[in-house]
């Protein structure tokens, strides 16, 4: 009986143990270069462009109908096929880094707002309580770790620039380990490479700041 009483407890402290190490992912993680990083990609839920879209229709930039089918697939797709100019590795200063953008595409994909607004106040209206909140009704699709996704807030063009939360999570159990607003400045020819320029921008302005933020 105390045999098979000290297994049991040996199966429960394993089963502790291994629960504890699942879900033990912490905001020093993300500057330990020896723990792997999940990039999730780019979420346009809380996004809003800065103006009407008549404006937009008038320069022949964009319809609202197409921005979720067109404009947000080219966008993640220069992570890919651009890696050196968008290249997240360098912005979480590791050598590589996963990819899972599906859990990203999902909720981008189901998207049918109208993305637009004349008030200029709209370009930036989150707190970080905001993208904690998004973040616990995520889902992670059955990745673990440490998830890395730009969420992104406001797109003007009158200003020129966007605005986007670079977010690490904890993907076992949803919680936010570190969201820091950047905005990124727009330059180029043609609606995909004059915003996505502001994508580059915004990872590099992270990337040089990246130490200064263990004391966030």
């Amino acid at each position: 009986m105390k045999a098979i009483t000290k297994f049991t407890w040996l199966i429960a402290l394993i089963i502790c143990t291994a629960s504890q190490a699942a879900s033990a992912q912490t905001k020093a993680d993300i500057f330990n270069k020896k723990v792997p990083i999940t990039w999730l990609g780019m979420d346009f839920s809380q996004m809003r462009f800065i103006g009407s879209e008549a404006a937009y229709k008038a320069n022949g930039e964009l319809l609202n109908t197409e921005f979720v089918n067109k404009f947000i697939p080219a966008w993640a797709n220069l992570f890919i096929t651009e890696p050196k100019a968008y290249n997240v590795p360098r912005a979480s200063h590791r050598d590589t880094v996963h990819f899972a953008f599906k859990v990203t595409e999902a909720v981008n994909s189901a998207l049918t707002k109208d993305f637009f607004t004349e008030n200029a106040n709209d370009f930036s209206t989150l707190k970080e309580k905001d993208i904690v909140d998004i973040i616990k009704n995520y889902d992670f699709q059955g990745q673990k770790g440490i998830g890395m996704m730009m969420i992104v807030e406001g797109m003007s063009k009158a200003t020129k620039t966007a605005g986007a939360w670079v977010t690490f999570i904890n993907m076992n159990d949803k919680t936010v380990l570190l969201t820091v607003y950047k905005i990124g400045g727009s330059r180029g020819f043609g609606f995909r490479n004059y915003w996505a320029h502001s994508w580059y921008n915004i990872l590099k302005d992270f990337s040089d700041d990246f130490d200064t933020y263990k004391s966030k």
